[in-house]
């Protein structure tokens, strides 16, 4: 199992791991088989996407107008996890 860690500069940003992912398939030198990747923070996501130039800022528009600026009662900071 390999592991990749991403350091983001801010609270939304979009990190296109494509190049690490298959870097590590070619290091594992396996024919055929299956790549799981998962991500275990909590306020994190993977999807998949043709990144287009351009396509990134899109997409966090689009989810800026659907998920507008909530106000939580909660503390929604790194100390939660």
């Amino acid at each position: 199992m390999k592991t990749i860690t991403i350091a983001t500069k801010k609270k939304d940003h979009i990190v296109d791991i494509t190049e690490t992912v298959e870097e590590h398939l070619r290091d594992a030198k396996n024919g055929e088989g299956i790549c799981a990747i998962f991500v275990a923070h909590t306020t994190c996501a993977l999807t998949t996407a043709d990144l287009d130039p351009g396509t990134d800022l899109d997409f966090l528009d689009a989810l800026r107008r659907l998920l507008p600026q909530m106000r939580y009662r909660h503390p929604h900071d790194p100390s939660h996890t």
